[in-house]
């Protein structure tokens, strides 16, 4: 179900992707699949007897999490959703309420850029489920779409016996692929708190999150890593202290059509794939989930009104555009705190 579809993509933890320091002997490494991406989980102190049951009950979540947030399975809680053809109110979990909350607000600071409706105008530029399109879609076909779009058509109800998903518009559908990575690891981050671990390193796809130290007593650190089909090489390099880092990136899910690169971040303003030099946007915040929104957001905003965002918003931002044969970065103010070897950037 994600567009980020590439583990940790644009970013490398410390020990886990071939970084320059090894896992240390004593860490426990749990891995598989979801949502049509990987999961990874580093663990400190924790007695490898307990493997087997951990590797159980992590991917128990993550399958509950496909089960609500899948777009590709027609029977999960959101698919429902999107399949009900009218207005009235559908039930859903606080989970699922909260992840809309949150995507509501980002998009609403964002001025629409991350829009979680964009579904059509996915699928019409061929990311979703349906092929790429022979040919470049015509603007009666982009109008289209856009009309079955909009943020303004969902809202959330949370009352005190429950949570509902409203739409006005019947055929609106909802696509939280672009917060699910983070949403899951969230999940992932609270179920090792439940069964008493508390250092430990938790990855679904692009988003990260970690708590406490590494087997060697060292902070868990991330690497970001340069936006290049060929390398796997360092742009900077992070201690998250205890917080949630994703990266989106337009320099690996494209194709080419009509002779031009297709990116998979659609802008919902102009209903078309993104044309601008930015190619990643890194966030660290709070949680997973939020940077996982706010990544994405700032993709399609592009650099400039990117950086202005991050500033207004005082968020944790380190972006990379493309200029000529390489590339530049910017982060912010707030950013620099989590980065290290900072007389180096």
């Amino acid at each position: 179900m994600s567009v980020k579809n590439i583990l940790l993509i644009g970013l490398l933890a410390f020990g886990l992707s071939g970084c320059d320091q090894p896992t240390p002997q004593s860490a426990l490494v749990l891995e598989g699949k979801t949502m049509g991406t990987v999961w990874r989980v580093s663990l400190a102190g924790v007695d490898p007897q307990r493997k087997a049951a951990l590797q159980q009950s992590i991917q128990q979540q993550l399958d509950q999490d496909d089960h609500e947030l899948s777009t590709w399975k027609k029977d999960s809680v959101l698919s429902r959703f999107n399949q009900y053809q009218g207005t009235q109110p559908q039930p859903v979990s606080a989970d699922m309420a909260d992840i809309v909350v949150e995507a509501l607000r980002i998009g609403k600071k964002t001025g629409g850029a991350m829009d979680i409706t964009v579904g059509p105008l996915v699928n019409l530029w061929g990311f979703g489920p349906t092929k790429q399109p022979a040919h470049t879609p015509d603007e009666a076909q982009i109008a289209a779409a856009k009309a079955q779009t909009g943020l303004q058509h969902l809202q959330v109800i949370q009352r005190a016996d429950g949570q509902w998903l409203q739409k006005d518009l019947p055929a609106l559908n909802v696509d939280l692929s672009t917060m699910g990575e983070g949403y899951a690891t969230d999940h992932l981050a609270r179920l090792m708190e439940q069964q008493g671990i508390t250092d430990y390193l938790v990855s679904v796809g692009g988003a990260v999150l970690s708590r406490g130290l590494n087997a060697s007593h060292q902070p868990w650190r991330v690497a970001i890593q340069k936006p290049t089909d060929s390398e796997n090489a360092v742009e900077a390099r992070v201690d998250l202290q205890g917080h949630g880092i994703s990266t989106s990136g337009s320099y690996r899910n494209y194709y080419e059509l009509d002779g031009k690169r297709i990116s998979h971040v659609i802008d919902p303003a102009t209903g078309r794939p993104i044309e601008h030099q930015l190619v990643s946007a890194t966030v660290i915040a709070t949680t997973a989930l939020e940077a996982d929104g706010w990544d994405t957001g700032l993709m399609v905003l592009g650099s400039e009104r990117a950086q202005a965002l991050a500033l207004k918003e005082h968020l944790a931002v380190y972006l990379i555009s493309k200029q000529g044969d390489g590339f530049t970065h910017w982060m912010s103010p707030q950013f620099k705190s989590f980065l290290i070897d900072q007389e180096s950037k």
